[in-house]
C-alpha cells in the first residue's frame, strides 16, 4: 500500500490513539465474485476515514461487515475490541446502539413526520417516554442540522438534501460513538453536497465521533477526511491524507484526482 500515514490535518486533531474499529485481513465473496480481497483498516477514536472508490468496488460491503449485517469469509472485524462475528443477537443489538449507519436514501419512514422519525430511536433504543424530554432532544437535533422548521413535515415534502439532513439528525440523536456514512452526497447537487459534507465535519467536532465515510465524491473526501483510503477492485491500493494522495505519482491513484479538487 502506498503513501501510508497516520497523520491528520492540524485543524482536526485526533485526541486519542484508541482503535475503535480494527479490520484484519477480511475477504468476502458472493458466488464466484470476490468483492473484498484481504482488507485491512484501523479507525481511531475521533477520526474521519474516507474510503474512496468508484461504484461497485465493495466499499459498502466493508461497513456492513462492521455492524454484522454481513459476515466476512475470512479475517476479523473488531469494534471496541470485540470480534463482531462472535457476537450473539443481543450483543449485536447493543453494538448497533453505538454505531450509527446513514444509508444513501436517509432511510426515513415515509408515513411518519420528521418529528416522529426522530422520536422513534429515542423511544425504541433509549427508552425515553417523557414527552418534554423527547421534544427537547428532537428540536435540538433538528436545529443542529438546520431543519427545525420542517419538524412536522413528511419525508415526501422534503428535498433530497433535507432528507439527508433529517436522516443524519435521526442517526445522531442517540449519540453514536461511531458513524458509518454510505455515499452521503449521492444524488445531490454540488451546493447541497458541500453542505452535507460540512455537516458531517460539524458532527465530528460536536460529538467527537469516529467515522468511516464511503464515497466516490472527491469534494466530500476533501472536506471531511482526516485520512483517505483508495479502493480498487476489492483491495486498498493507497492510503494517506487527501493532499498526499493528490500528489501521488501512481497512475491509478492520480486517476481519482483528474477532476477539479
Amino acid at each position: 500500500m502506498q503513501n501510508q500515514t497516520n497523520s491528520t490535518p492540524k485543524d482536526k486533531p485526533v485526541t486519542d490513539n484508541e482503535v475503535v474499529v480494527d479490520i484484519n485481513h477480511i475477504s468476502k465473496s458472493f458466488g464466484a465474485k470476490d468483492v473484498l480481497k484481504d482488507i485491512n483498516l484501523k479507525l481511531k477514536r475521533g477520526e474521519n476515514v474516507v474510503v474512496l472508490g468508484k461504484s461497485g468496488q465493495g466499499k459498502s460491503v466493508t461497513i456492513q461487515c462492521i455492524v454484522g449485517l454481513l459476515t466476512p469469509d475470512n479475517g476479523t472485524v473488531k469494534v471496541f475490541g470485540d470480534d463482531v462475528s462472535r457476537m450473539n443477537e443481543v450483543e449485536l443489538k447493543e453494538l448497533r446502539t453505538k454505531v450509527g449507519f446513514l444509508f444513501q436514501s436517509g432511510a426515513l419512514y415515509d408515513s411518519m413526520t420528521v418529528r416522529d422519525n426522530l422520536e422513534f430511536p429515542l423511544t425504541r433504543i433509549l427508552k425515553i417516554t417523557d414527552q418534554a424530554e423527547l421534544d427537547k432532544r428532537v428540536e435540538e437535533a433538528l436545529d443542529g442540522v438546520g431543519l427545525l422548521d420542517a419538524i412536522d413535515k413528511l419525508p415526501s415534502d422534503l428535498s433530497g438534501g433535507m432528507r439527508k439532513r433529517a436522516g443524519l439528525a435521526r442517526t445522531m440523536i442517540v449519540r453514536p460513538e461511531i458513524m458509518l456514512y454510505d455515499e452521503p452526497t449521492t444524488g445531490l447537487d454540488p451546493i447541497t453536497s458541500r453542505e452535507i459534507s460540512e455537516l458531517i465535519l460539524s458532527m465530528q467536532k460536536k460529538y467527537k465521533t469516529s467515522s468511516i465515510i464511503i464515497t466516490h465524491d472527491m469534494e466530500c473526501a476533501k472536506i471531511t477526511a482526516d485520512r483517505v483510503v483508495i479502493m480498487n477492485e476489492g483491495t486498498y491500493i493507497a492510503e494517506g491524507s487527501f493532499d498526499e494522495l493528490k500528489r501521488s505519482d501512481d497512475k491509478l491513484v492520480k486517476s481519482f484526482f483528474n477532476v477539479t479538487t
